[in-house]
């Protein structure tokens, strides 16, 4: 059996410590420029569609189901290379390795996120966040409802949860109650959407940009450092 450790940290990887905003904002102009704007509203359309189908962001997913509309244009084609080759680590979030880092002096720090088996894992991996974390990646459908599964893989007496979204850490806290301190770098667009911040609890800590966790004496419960 998994011996406790005294304080384990989740970090939440899309516009938590990635900007998964800009990588938005370069597939839509890549799409653009090679299909025009119609095809790429078209495009986020569909993409849209299939998160709420799934349950995550599926790029790859997307463009497959692009694919039937358009499966006679070879251009079509390379859009999976623009994903698969794009520099996720040039979208690391100042100041992200030094927070991996810094929280890793508590104890050990794991990845938790959302995603496909595929894209997701690259992404990762090729930001270097896979292995500033030394491995420990878990990659779920909905990953607030694996919470069983992520304390018996990685046992703690108390967790760090760092998410962008409210949603999230609010189901989180539901879960482990004090035994977590919910975190919320107020990053990306889903930190930003006033109708989400209203609809949710605050977190126990609200920071501006993930960097700041460098820096920070957090509050620890003492039963966790003890």
């Amino acid at each position: 059996m998994n011996v406790p450790d005294r304080i384990v940290t989740l970090f939440d990887v899309d516009n938590t410590l990635l900007d998964n905003d800009a990588l938005h904002d370069d597939l839509s102009a890549h799409l653009q420029r090679e299909f025009g704007a119609a095809s790429r509203d078209r495009y986020w359309t569909m993409f849209e569609a299939l998160r709420s189908e799934l349950g995550y962001a599926d790029y790859l997913g997307t463009l497959q189901r692009y694919r039937h509309e358009a499966p006679n244009d070879p251009r079509l084609l390379l859009i999976s290379g623009f994903l698969m080759d794009y520099p996720f680590a040039s979208r690391v979030y100042h100041g992200a390795l030094q927070a991996i880092a810094r929280l890793r002096e508590l104890g050990p720090t794991v990845i938790l996120s959302d995603g496909d088996v595929v894209f997701q894992p690259r992404k990762i991996q090729r930001s270097g966040l896979w292995e500033a974390v030394d491995g420990r990646v878990l990659i779920y459908v909905h990953k607030e409802q694996m919470l069983e599964t992520v304390a018996q893989l990685f046992p703690a007496r108390h967790y760090l949860m760092v998410d962008d979204k409210l949603r999230i850490l609010s189901a989180v806290k539901r879960h482990w109650g004090d035994a977590v301190t919910s975190i919320f770098p107020r990053q990306g667009h889903y930190a930003l959407d006033p109708a989400a911040l209203g609809s949710f609890p605050p977190a126990d800590l609200t920071i501006e940009s993930i960097g700041e966790l460098a820096g920070l004496d957090l509050d620890i419960p003492r039963r966790a450092r003890g």
